[in-house]
């Protein structure tokens, strides 16, 4: 059959040839587009406030063990660089790899603690291979989080902080990091458990944390876990070495309450409450019906305190606090020193057989209630070194503060502190008077430890005191 005369055979093909290729391409538009999954468009989002962060430590060095022998000829220049052709690392700085998250245009970044804590150097790498030198703004070991900046001309991409506290089991979750130096690698799995407790120590434990099935490994620390929406969730920190699949984030609600302390002060303000509690024991689980070893029984509140400020009364059950149970005194501290000043925190008690809540607010330690936190918190009481103090405890120094009561069962008396025993360094910072002591008692808050240099006759040795 012939082509009609009013279109010529080449504009057919033309005409043909155009709808086919607008059929391939919207095809090819719509392939995509169904590709562009939810999960797509979340790392697209947040891919570039993901920074790579390279920090170097301070070198270790080696004694040479031959110094003490023989005199200076074993310990020239020629000796020393013998020294360093053996062990070529002698003393070369020590590198390491980790993660972080940009949280607001201005620079600042949210990493874990452990990623910088030693670091005399940090380095940070963006997504389009610029470098910055970062420089440390606040650290927090307790929370396992530090905040560091760097310095743009131009305003940086940032992550919308979302929310922990409504996350499900089950629901994906996407983990953005730098394991083994591998820039911006991508995993995702679900949200396997909440709340979960880690022990990191003898006495000491980090609650709430967030348990992943996605891949989360070294230098993955300090990177972001996102929901399907991209808003960050948590802060990815752990791996569980004996099991594969089992990773654990910071959940950002946390995060949220030291992130202002870390940026305004350089460090988090621990308050207090002034609510001292002792553990359940089976009489006391028996008298107030509880059917399980479950609660903490408040024990003194302090005049003035938030906790009396509130209505917390002694002989109260301490159930919850923020709705995460309490079973006994060491967690009880342990969630309270969590927290900054200016947080709320909500009590669950039993009183008169009756479940109720109570908003705290946490309050700094008034400077007039050191004497009797520190009584409460360590089992001790001390003063400062004078004339009378000198020779009443036979006394070798005027240097510290001097011990002058001891509660048996503290901390302070399972140690094996007495009246007499000079404090010289508190939480390693020396202290010369008094005055210094007070000083750090403020600024250790309601910690979980204190590490104290202790002085008894011409000796000196550090205890732990752990409350």
């Amino acid at each position: 059959m012939p082509f009609p005369r009013t279109i010529k055979p080449t504009v057919f093909f033309a005409l043909f040839l155009g709808f086919f290729l607008l059929s391939a391409s919207f095809s090819f538009a719509h392939q995509e587009s169904s590709r562009r999954t939810p999960l797509v468009r979340a790392i697209e989002k947040v891919g570039p406030v993901v920074v790579n962060i390279n920090t170097e430590e301070a070198p270790t060095k080696r004694r040479n063990p031959f110094r003490s022998f023989g005199g200076s000829q074993f310990g020239n220049g020629m000796f020393d660089r013998f020294l360093q052709d053996l062990m070529p690392n002698l003393n070369q700085q020590r590198r390491s790899l980790g993660s972080g998250v940009i949280i607001n245009s201005n620079g600042y970044i949210l990493t874990n603690e452990h990623v910088i804590g030693k670091a005399v150097r940090i380095k940070v790498t963006l997504i389009d291979k610029r470098e910055f030198d970062a420089q440390l703004v606040g650290a927090d070991r307790k929370s396992d989080l530090a905040v560091i900046k760097i310095d743009s001309k131009e305003p940086l991409p940032f992550v919308e902080m979302g929310r922990s506290d409504d996350l499900m089991i089950g629901e994906t979750v996407v983990a953005i990091g730098n394991p083994f130096g591998l820039q911006h690698t991508v995993t995702t799995g679900i949200v396997s458990a909440l709340n979960r407790s880690i022990k990191a120590g003898k006495n000491t434990v980090y609650h709430d944390f967030i348990q992943v099935d996605a891949s989360i490994n070294p230098g993955n620390s300090g990177g972001p876990l996102l929901n399907i929406e991209g808003s960050l969730i948590g802060i990815n920190t752990a791996i569980y070495q004996k099991a594969e699949g089992i990773g654990f984030a910071i959940p950002i609600n946390n995060a949220k309450r030291i992130i202002k302390d870390l940026i305004s002060y350089g460090k988090v303000r621990r308050g207090w409450l002034g609510v001292s509690v002792q553990n359940m024991t089976p009489e006391l689980l028996r008298y107030f019906k509880l059917d399980r070893q479950r609660g903490v029984l408040v024990t003194k509140v302090f005049p003035g305190s938030p906790g009396h400020r509130a209505g917390i009364k002694q002989g109260d059950v301490v159930l919850e606090l923020d709705n995460h149970e309490i079973s006994k005194k060491l967690e009880y501290q342990q969630r309270v020193g969590s927290y900054s000043v200016g947080n709320t925190i909500k009590f669950g008690i039993l009183r008169d057989g009756r479940e109720k809540s109570i908003r705290l607010h946490v309050k700094a330690i008034p400077g007039n209630e050191v004497a009797d936190f520190t009584l409460n918190w360590l089992g001790l009481k001390v003063q400062g070194i004078t004339e009378r103090t000198l020779r009443q405890y036979r006394l070798s120094t005027r240097k510290g503060v001097v011990v002058t009561q001891v509660v048996q069962n503290s901390a302070s008396g399972q140690i094996g502190l007495v009246p007499g025993d000079v404090i010289r360094q508190f939480n390693q910072k020396k202290i010369l008077n008094a005055e210094d002591f007070n000083k750090a008692i403020l600024e250790a808050g309601n910690r979980d430890s204190a590490l104290l240099l202790v002085q008894r006759g011409k000796n000196g040795y550090y205890v732990t005191l752990e409350p």
